[in-house]
């Protein structure tokens, strides 16, 4: 009887060690404020984004300049020229939502430049993160500011500081 609970016991430990799987966490955002090609590349669209910005804001402050002279001088048009002067306003607003649509909507150009721009250095730190994986032999990384949601996390399977040394960076140094 003492060789069956000895054997079963045994076997069952056995079985739950080979199940374990090893888990870590990484803070994209804490890797990402490290690379100094992040850092350049949020510049960079945030001096485009407001450049195209400005773009629109001009747009829209000619509409309302051109709403206010027609208001101003509406007691003397005829109604044919009230129709042209509100076509022409009507024509120019659409045209400025469409353009700020064109650049700032989901499928926009901000939206375009910052793929082109943020991609290659997510694919990079994605490679680190595999390879953190690989030579640590784990099973699962999570990121800390994804979706999934963490309500604890101990500090010891936290692998972003291996994740930017991998990168060739230090951590604690915070990209400028």
């Amino acid at each position: 009887m003492k060789k069956i609970i000895l054997i079963l016991f045994v076997t069952f430990t056995t079985c739950t060690a080979a199940l374990a799987q090893r888990f870590a966490y990484v803070d994209s955002d804490y890797i990402l404020k490290h690379m100094p090609e992040y850092a350049s590349s949020q510049k960079q669209l945030a001096s485009v984004s407001e450049s195209w910005q400005k773009d629109v804001d001009a747009r829209f402050q000619e509409i309302d300049r051109l709403y206010k002279a027609y208001q101003a001088d509406q007691v003397l048009m005829t109604p044919d020229m009230r129709k042209r002067r509100e076509a022409e306003i009507v024509d120019k607003e659409k045209a400025a939502k469409d353009y700020q649509r064109q650049i700032f909507g989901p499928d926009g150009e901000l939206s375009k430049k910052s793929t082109s721009l943020i991609k290659p250095i997510q694919d990079r730190v994605s490679k680190a993160i595999q390879a953190v994986a690989e030579s640590e032999n784990l099973d699962m990384i999570f990121d800390k500011n994804s979706e999934v949601i963490m309500l604890y996390s101990n500090p010891r399977y936290n692998k972003s500081d291996d994740v930017i040394t991998r990168l060739g960076l230090k951590p604690g140094v915070l990209a400028k």
